[in-house]
Formats: C-alpha cells, sequence, structure tokens
C-alpha cells in the first residue's frame, strides 16, 4: 500500500484564506463605492431643489400683510323724502329782465312773434305807424340777433329795426330802430330819464321837422309829443331841445323819433330808442 503525501496541505490551505479575504475586500470596497456614489447623487438632488426653491422664493412677490383696519360704512340716518314730484309744466313766461331791454311786444300782453321779420313789421305798423310798408329780409348779425330794414314805400329812405331773441322759447323781441336821416345822441341807450329831459342829435326832414314822442310800456300812448328842428337839407343838421313831461311811473319805455310825408303825413322814416322812466 503505498503512502500519501501530506507535506503540502497547509500550504493550499494558507491560499484559500488569501484568496477568501482579497475577494471580502474587493467586495468591501465595492459596497463602499457605491455608497459613496450614492450619497453624492443625493446630496447634488438636494442642493439642486434647494437652489431651485430659493430662485422661486426670490421671484415670487411678498405681499406684506395688511394692517389697516377693516372699515365699516356707517348706517345712513336721512329718511326717503316724502314729497311727491311736481306735476306742474315748466312756466313758459319770459324772464321780466331778460325783456326789460325790449321795447316791442310788451312784455305784459300775449304777443309773440316766432319770426323775426314779423317781429320787424309789426313794430313798423302798429308802433311806429308805418303804413303798408316795403319790409325786406331778416339780415343775422349773429345766431340770435340781426336786423331787418323797412321803408315806407319801393323808394325812399330806410328805417333799420334792431331784432333780437331775448327768451328761451326762441321768440323775437325788437329792441330799436335806426334811420340814417335821424340820429339821437342823447339821452344813451337804456337810459332812467326823468323830467325836464334834454335830448340831442342830428336829423334831416322836411322842413327839418322831425315830430318827438315819449311813450311808456304798456299802451303806446304818449307821455309827450312835440318836435325838434335840424335841417331842411339833404345833410343832417344838429337839433336840441330840453322837454318837461310827467313821468308815467318806474316803468320802461321808448324815445321815438319820427320824420313825415308833406304830402299826406305818413311816417316816412323813424328812429326809436329804449328808455327808464324814474
Amino acid at each position: 500500500m503505498a503512502d500519501t503525501d501530506t507535506t503540502n496541505e497547509p500550504n493550499g490551505s494558507r491560499r484559500w484564506l488569501i484568496l477568501i479575504g482579497v475577494i471580502a475586500i474587493l467586495a468591501a470596497l465595492i459596497v463602499a463605492l457605491v455608497l459613496v456614489v450614492g450619497g453624492d447623487d443625493d446630496s447634488d438632488s438636494a442642493a439642486t431643489t434647494d437652489v431651485a426653491t430659493t430662485a422661486t422664493e426670490a421671484t415670487e412677490p411678498t405681499t406684506p400683510p395688511s394692517t389697516e383696519a377693516p372699515t365699516t360704512a356707517a348706517p345712513t340716518t336721512e329718511s326717503p323724502s316724502t314729497e311727491p314730484p311736481s306735476s306742474e309744466p315748466p312756466s313758459t313766461e319770459p324772464p321780466i329782465e331778460a325783456t326789460r331791454q325790449a321795447i316791442w311786444p310788451w312784455s305784459d300782453t300775449s304777443t309773440r312773434f316766432t319770426d323775426p321779420v314779423e317781429a320787424a313789421t309789426s313794430f313798423a305798423t302798429d308802433y311806429l305807424g308805418f303804413t303798408d310798408p316795403v319790409v325786406g329780409d331778416f339780415q343775422a348779425g349773429d345766431s340770435r340777433s340781426g336786423e331787418v330794414e323797412v321803408t315806407a314805400g319801393a323808394v325812399g329812405p330806410t328805417t333799420v329795426v334792431f331784432v333780437r331773441q331775448l327768451t328761451p322759447d326762441d321768440t323775437w323781441w325788437v329792441l330799436g330802430a335806426a334811420s340814417q336821416n335821424i340820429t339821437v345822441e342823447q339821452p344813451a341807450q337804456g337810459e332812467v330819464v326823468d323830467s325836464p329831459l334834454t335830448i340831442s342829435g342830428t336829423a334831416s326832414a322836411f322842413e327839418g321837422t322831425v315830430d318827438v314822442e315819449l311813450r311808456a310800456d304798456g299802451n303806446g300812448e304818449p307821455v309827450y309829443e312835440g318836435f325838434v328842428t335840424g335841417s331842411g337839407s339833404p345833410e343832417p343838421g344838429p337839433y336840441e331841445a330840453t322837454i318837461e313831461f310827467t313821468s308815467p311811473g318806474p316803468v320802461g319805455g321808448a324815445l321815438v323819433l319820427i320824420s313825415r310825408s308833406p304830402e299826406d303825413g305818413r311816417v316816412v322814416e323813424a328812429s326809436a330808442l329804449r328808455i327808464f322812466f324814474d
């Protein structure tokens, strides 16, 4: 029987132990490496998340909480109006102050004119006394006033009638009249007069004679009648006179100067000036 050689057994065992140790060391290194790499990824992810969160917070506006106390409206103590709405229609009467400057029509009558030519025609015939005058077209001065020319016939001197809308109803009122051959220097337009009154101006008429009348509003009856003498030639000459009269009271009126035809006494031309009595 052959003998078994055991002299190499210790060396073989030693080699296995060394191999197992090396494998264990390699395994430990691999585990450590995996742990290190995984930890870095987590740190990077956390860092990335922290940076993104910080950036978002930086871009979002921060609204501080309001420190103002809430406003509470006090309840009203006013009671609703119990007055019924007015059922009366608005007044169509013209304001008295607005019509004070007008000679015609009288404001206390119902006479009104919606057309300026009609107003001028009525003034010429009903107030000044023209007979069948020739009345021209309305010539506007502005949007609410103008003038209308009136002559006693187809030819002859012209009397200019001044008209204006003075009231909200847009009716027409006569402020006065003027003629190139009869002018008035005093009294002034709208002046308050009393007796004795000095009148002056220029006039050209047959034999230089011009009729003078002071009229009060309301009936047209003269409170004074007389005449002044200007020039009998085509060129007007001066006139002046002091007249006495009984005042009708504090009312409006007019100074009227009239030139008449020597043939039949008809009105040829006229001037009319608004005045007020004291």
